[in-house]
This record gives C-alpha cells, structure tokens and sequence, in this order.
C-alpha cells in the first residue's frame, strides 16, 4: 500500500497511508495530511490513486511543490521520490513490487551509530510505522561505543539501525518473531559473527549483532 514518510532535518515526524483515490495535503486541519507550518497552503497540493499509481497535483500552492528538487504542477510519483513542501521532507513509498521482506525507508540523519543526540535530531534508529505488532516486546541492546548499554525499544513493524550510506540494517516484526536484513551499504550485519547475505535472518533471544563496528545484543523481554 502506498504512504507518504513526513519528515523535517531528516526526523520522522509522521506517516500516512494511501487508503483513498483522493488525498489531500495541506494547512488546513480538514486535509488527510496536515502540515501546520506557514510556508504550507491551507489547501496546498492532492495525491490521487488510480490502482497503484499515484499522482501528486499541486493546487496552486503559495510557495509550490517539489519533487527531487524540481517544480512540479502535476506529477506520477515513483517509489522512493521526494516531495519538497517547505522545509518539508515527504518520502512516497509504495511497497506493491516488493515481494521479498518488508521494505523499509533510511533518512539520512549523518549521526554516528546510535550516537547520542541532541532533543529534537535524528537518532540512529527510525522506526518508520506507525502501527505496532502483538506479541512479546524486544530491544536492541547497544554494546560498545559511546551509547553502550542503551537499549532500542522494537516497538515498531520496521526498525531501522545504523549509519546512512556507511551500514543500515532492518529489523522487521513477523507474525513468528524478528527477523534483520541488510538495506544499505558496504559493510553488512552479522549475526554471532556470520555475515548477512541477501535473505533475511531470524532472531532469537541473546543474539550479537555487529554494524559498522558496533556491537549489539538482541534481547526479547
């Protein structure tokens, strides 16, 4: 199903499903989608659904649309694109030609693994749903490094853990259990110390994880 990711200074702030043939995008609290920022147009732009097709239409918005930095009046979006609203950041991804695991979206946040950060920054670790599984609760302790001894609560469908564009894994929430897989990256994961091929691989309780130089232990409450 197709979404749209709302970010600012790379934090996920909110996400949305494309439930609807009709999606409108605006300052306004009647839109689907609400951006209460000025540069933003009570009624600024709408996302029509036609199968898994989607077009953004700009409605002639005060300060424009973008997409992938470009002005755009009326455009079919493509998986991963960028829609730019201001200050703005809005990720469309849509999943339909995804048969493997499930997909998930890395914002470059430029912070070091798990690396502490200030109120307000990206953290190392993006959970990028907003719906949350059943069954047991599980974390990702940190190990080494200067955020040893954090735990990383999985209490979203996908989490995401690394560094953008040096290591990014994803942990993803199955009906039996967790799984990790490798996204982004020259360095892959390991699992006790076995690299992470092209399928994803099961976890289970006391597991040790390594990224880009930092250990972690899986642990299931």
């Amino acid at each position: 199903m197709p979404k749209m990711i709302v970010s600012i200074d790379g934090v996920v702030i909110k996400e949305v499903q494309l439930t609807k043939d009709r999606t409108s995008l605006g300052r306004r609290p009647y839109n689907d989608i609400v951006i209460d920022n000025l540069a933003v147009s009570g009624e600024h732009a709408v996302l029509q659904m036609s199968g898994t097709d989607v077009h953004l239409e700009d409605l002639n918005s005060t300060n424009g649309t973008y997409v992938n930095g470009k002005a755009v009046k009326k455009q079919l979006l493509q998986n991963n694109d960028t829609v730019e609203i201001g200050k703005y950041k809005i990720k469309y991804v849509n999943e339909a030609a995804d048969s493997g695991y499930e997909k998930t979206v890395v914002y470059k946040a430029g912070s070091a693994p798990f690396a502490a950060t200030p109120a307000g920054a990206a953290t190392a670790a993006v959970p990028l749903t907003s719906s949350s599984p059943s069954g047991s609760s599980a974390a990702i302790k940190v190990m080494t490094g200067a955020a040893a001894g954090r735990e990383v609560p999985l209490v979203k469908v996908v989490t995401t853990i690394g560094k953008p564009g040096v290591a990014v894994a994803a942990i993803t929430k199955r009906p039996h259990g967790f799984v990790i897989a490798h996204v982004e990256g020259a360095s892959r994961p390991s699992v006790n110390g076995a690299a992470i091929g092209a399928e994803p691989v099961a976890l289970k309780n006391g597991d040790m994880l390594e990224l880009a130089g930092t250990e972690m232990q899986f642990v299931q409450h």
